[in-house]
Order: structure tokens, then C-alpha cells, then sequence
């Protein structure tokens, strides 16, 4: 059963302890800030009537599976950060004295990302949802070589580790999205989630026609929030240190928050269901679910249900190598069209998006949130700039790299070179004079020679890559590691040739 968190209630000592280490480690333009809410912080920290917390353990079927409320109002998201911020101060604050006690010097970055730190950062990550999550997930498809290892491992844990609602949460919303008599609209709908993300939750139901269908719930507070989450993420992440400067987190953050702002309109994600629905209707290998708009709205949005397997989870029987070579070419081949050929590309990289049905042989496409169109300049020069990394001419790849804004030309001869290298070796598995030579990703080094060049690159760098390229990397990032992952074999340069490949 729920228990109020009354752990996180601090004393006044305490709190000016964590205020003034707050004050000491943070860049100076948020100092003000920080200053201007300390009375609220207290507030909320020391005398805070909030049960927070209320997590329940589902304990159907005997899972593991937590069920918390989602914190709706700002300042009740507000407190959370706060106390989160609070908590890893007091650690850091103790152990610090401890380890000075037995004559350690220990690093803040060591300090801030001690074990039991880490589990207090995954289990309110967990519980936040929205913002919080969204960015664990997404910066858990970077690299150990760009994040701690520490922090690398805690996004990876938060990846699919929501909440989910409680019950009555739920039914909240949907008396408030489908009207009071919501249930009849169903034949049955299973109340506990079937799966539940960063920002909704999805439920298995039946519609009176008999059809099966999932319902996708989005956590409510979660639109209205974004701003001021993503404000106090960057607060403190930018406070912590542990990121480098070449991730330029300004421009992440800002790039996550249009990202999340899309995704919270389910309206605009059923419009590129319906999209993607048409583009592959003559596809013979991808199926795209059907929306019932009837039961849609910003909040709610309800499709058919998909029959596939998580590629990621299908039993061994299942995945022989023609099966993994067959999966992971055509998600590939998927990946150069959407840009080439539709100018409009599912960018979230999550491989649960991705499922395989063994009775129709055919790849079933979940999640189309992170749907976005590319400007077709921006396609015609990124086609460009592969084209002539396949073709190992460094000069155009570097000429290209400027025009799109990856470079500004005043970037050291390492940083250059590293950026080309890095460009060039991206492009090997899309060259070759024999296309019907298939690349082997299972012993491919792509990824390791592009890793030996991300430190200096986030050293050296002078201004963040386009914007496009945080979405469109980030889905060529995911691909590779699955094609990786599959130990699959694909006809890149033939699919390359055909869908992408583009000189003057």
C-alpha cells in the first residue's frame, strides 16, 4: 500500500547545508533564481502536507510491475525536483564527510553518482514521467564514451521502467476524454497497462464489434508541465556537472522540448499513423495499425492491435539468422526511405516499436509520436554528404559538413579531421564496388572507430549540429544497433544505391 514520503522531510540545519552546497556548485546565471524561490523550497521541503510518493506494487500475476500517481499540478512536480535535488545533496553532503574522514578526496562526480544516488535518480525518473523520463530515454541511446558510465547505466534502467497509473487516475481521465459512460464504449478493457512509457500508458480492450484494440492514455499533467520540468532538469544537470560541453545541453533540451510537445498531441500522432498508413500500403512487408478516430483525442488515442512478437523477444525458435537478416535489412531499407524517398521519418529509435509477426512474415510499426518531416534542402545535402563519404572524398565531406552546420570553419585541424574520419567511417557499410556483398554487422568496428572520436569531437566542437540531426541520428543510431545487435548481415551498399544515393 501507498506511504506518505515522509523521509524526504529534512531539517532546517540540513536545508541550509544543501542550499548553500546548491549555491556553491551551480553556474552563476541561475544563482538568482535559486535565491528568489529558497523560501518556497523550504516550504515545500520542510513543512510540504504532500503524499508524494504513493507507490503500489501490482501484485497480480505476481509481477514486479509499480503503480504510483502522476504528479499533476506544478507544484507538486516541483516538490519532487526539489526533493530530489535535497536528497542528492545530503548524500553527497555525508559521504563527503565520511570519506574526508578516512582521508579520501573523493570527486562530486563520484559523489553525486554513488549507488544509492543512482537509485534515487532511477525511482523518481520512474515516478515523474514526462520530461524526466523522456530524457533519460533519449540520452540512453548515447554512448558510454559520451556519458558517465554511472549515469549511461541509470538512463538505460529508466528506458522502460515507468509507473503506471493508479486505477482510480485512470478513470479519472477517461470520464474525462470519453465522457461518463466511457466503459460502454467497450466491450472489456483491462485496466492494468499492458506496457507504460514517458509520457502515456497503453491498455489492451475490446471494442463492441469484437475488434481487439490498444488504448494508448497519455499520464495527465504531462503537456502543462514540460517547460517547467525540463527548466529544473536543466538546472540541475547543468549544477552537476557530468555532462560535456560539446553535448551543448541548451540546445538538447530545447530540441527534447519541441520533441515532447509533439508527442503530447495524440491527434497529431494519429495523423502520421494514417500517414505512414498510406506511404506503406503497397509495402510488402510493413503493417501499420488502423486508428479508430471516434476514440481518439489529444489525450487518448485508440488503433487496432497489433499480433507480432518484440523482435527483441522472440524465442530462439523463431529468430534464425535468415529471420534476423530479413528484420534488420528492411528495417534499414525503412530508414533510407523515410528520408529519401518520404521526407518524413518515425524517429524514435525504441526497438519495442518494432514487431514481427511469423504467421503473415510481415514487420508490424508501433509508436509514431516522434514522426517529423526533414526540409527537403536539409535531405538533399545530408544525401549529399554520405554519397561522398561512399565515395571517400574527404574534401566534399568536409565542404558538405559546413553547409549543413556541423562545421563553421573555425574549428582546429583535430577537430576537423576527427568530424571527417568520424563521417567517412559511417559511410563504409553503405560503399562497396560489389552490392550484392552484404555488410556483416556482426563483426563490424563502425562503431567502435566512431566511439575513439566522440571525446575529442565533444572537447573540440564550437557549435551544436543542425537540428535536425538530434531525431535523425538518433533513429540511424538505433538502426545500426540492432542491425549490431541481430548479428545480421545486410545489403546496405544495394539499398544504399537505390533509395539514398545522391551527387552534384
Amino acid at each position: 500500500m501507498s506511504q506518505p514520503f515522509s523521509q524526504n522531510r529534512i531539517d532546517k540545519k540540513s536545508f541550509r547545508i544543501v542550499f548553500r552546497y546548491i549555491l556553491k556548485v551551480i553556474p552563476r546565471r541561475h544563482k538568482l533564481v535559486i535565491v528568489g524561490k529558497r523560501k518556497i523550497l523550504y516550504q515545500l521541503l520542510f513543512h510540504s502536507k504532500y503524499d508524494i510518493s504513493t507507490v503500489e506494487r501490482d501484485n497480480d500475476n505476481d509481477t514486479d510491475r509499480r503503480s504510483s500517481r502522476v504528479p499533476s499540478s506544478r507544484i507538486s512536480r516541483l516538490f519532487h525536483y526539489g526533493s530530489l535535488a535535497a536528497n542528492i545533496g545530503l548524500n553527497v553532503a555525508a559521504q563527503s564527510l565520511s570519506q574526508a574522514a578516512r582521508g579520501q578526496s573523493p570527486s562530486l562526480k563520484s559523489l553525486i553518482l554513488s549507488d544509492s544516488n543512482i537509485e534515487r535518480i532511477t525511482r523518481k525518473f520512474s515516478q515523474m514521467r514526462g520530461a524526466a523520463l523522456k530524457i533519460g530515454q533519449m540520452m540512453s541511446f548515447q554512448d558510454e564514451k559520451v556519458l558517465p558510465r554511472e549515469l549511461y547505466e541509470t538512463l538505460s534502467r529508466v528506458q522502460n521502467n515507468a509507473h503506471y497509473m493508479p486505477v482510480r487516475q485512470l478513470e479519472k481521465l477517461m470520464k474525462a476524454e470519453l465522457g461518463e459512460t466511457w466503459e460502454s464504449k467497450f466491450k472489456s478493457f483491462n485496466k492494468i497497462p499492458i506496457a507504460a512509457a514517458s509520457i502515456g500508458q497503453v491498455h489492451s480492450a475490446v471494442l463492441n464489434s469484437g475488434e481487439k484494440v490498444v488504448v494508448k492514455v497519455q499520464y495527465p499533467g504531462v503537456r502543462d508541465s514540460i517547460d517547467s520540468d525540463l527548466s529544473n532538469l536543466l538546472m540541475l544537470l547543468t549544477a552537476s556537472r557530468l555532462l560535456p560541453k560539446g553535448l551543448f545541453l541548451d540546445e538538447t533540451v530545447a530540441n527534447a522540448r519541441k520533441e515532447l510537445k509533439e508527442e503530447c498531441d495524440y491527434i497529431r500522432e494519429a495523423d502520421a499513423l494514417r500517414k505512414f498508413k498510406d506511404l506503406l500500403k503497397d509495402d510488402p512487408v510493413f503493417e501499420v495499425p488502423h486508428v479508430f478516430l471516434d476514440l481518439t483525442t489529444p489525450n487518448i488515442l485508440t488503433m487496432s492491435m497489433m499480433e507480432g512478437i518484440e523482435i527483441m523477444k522472440l524465442p530462439k525458435s523463431l529468430l534464425t539468422q535468415d529471420t534476423k537478416n530479413f528484420i534488420s535489412e528492411n528495417i534499414m531499407r525503412l530508414c533510407l526511405e523515410e528520408i529519401a524517398s518520404f521526407g518524413y521519418m518515425q524517429t524514435d529509435p525504441n526497438w519495442a516499436n518494432f514487431l514481427y509477426n511469423p504467421k503473415s512474415n510481415k514487420i508490424e510499426l508501433l509508436d509514431f509520436g516522434a514522426s517529423r518531416s526533414f526540409p527537403e534542402g536539409f535531405i538533399t545535402d545530408y544525401r549529399k554528404l554520405l554519397t561522398y563519404a561512399t565515395l571517400r572524398d574527404r574534401s566534399k565531406v568536409r565542404e558538405l559538413s559546413e553547409v549543413l552546420g556541423y562545421l563553421n570553419g573555425l574549428e582546429s585541424q583535430a577537430m576537423i579531421d576527427a568530424h571527417v574520419d568520424s563521417v567517412m567511417t559511417l559511410g563504409e557499410p553503405f560503399a562497396g564496388d560489389d552490392p550484392s556483398i552484404p555488410f556483416d554487422f556482426q563483426n563490424q568496428t563502425v562503431s567502435d572507430r566512431i566511439r575513439d572520436n566522440i571525446g575529442l569531437m565533444l572537447n573540440e566542437r564550437l557549435c551544436p549540429p543542425p537540428e535536425e540531426t538530434y531525431s535523425l541520428h538518433r533513429k540511424f543510431s538505433g538502426i545500426f544497433l540492432l542491425c549490431a545487435r541481430m548479428g545480421a548481415s545486410v545489403h546496405c551498399a544495394k539499398l544504399f544505391k537505390k533509395y539514398f544515393y545522391l551527387v552534384d
